[in-house]
């Protein structure tokens, strides 16, 4: 029976991660209490309440998002971030490269 108990508490399911982050929301325990008493990194748990509050946030719109679409958006988001990035790294690197060939002339 002790094995069972211990294999649980190892297995953070859904219904557990709800638990707990609603007891951080509702002021019941901490994260760092809870990640002392969990043995878990403090940062999964944030991430966790983090998860929490979005999927509550979605839940109260007049027209939720399904998952799908939150995660598309999401992705999208990131792309369009990391082409505005590189597009800043290029401009910096030709810039150098310019730079670097006005002062070899």
């Amino acid at each position: 029976m002790s094995g069972k108990i211990d294999e649980e508490i190892k297995r953070w399911t859904v219904r557990r991660k709800s638990v707990l982050v609603m007891d951080i929301i509702q002021g019941k325990t901490t994260i760092d209490e809870a990640s002392s008493a969990f043995d878990l990194p403090a940062s999964e748990i944030e991430h966790w309440v983090e998860e929490g509050k979005r999927g509550l946030q979605n839940a109260l719109r007049v027209n939720p998002l399904d998952v799908r679409e939150q995660y598309e958006r999401q992705i999208k988001d990131l792309q369009q971030a990391y082409g505005e990035a590189m597009l800043e790294l290029r401009g910096k690197k030709k810039q150098n490269s310019s730079a670097a060939d006005e002062e070899s002339n």
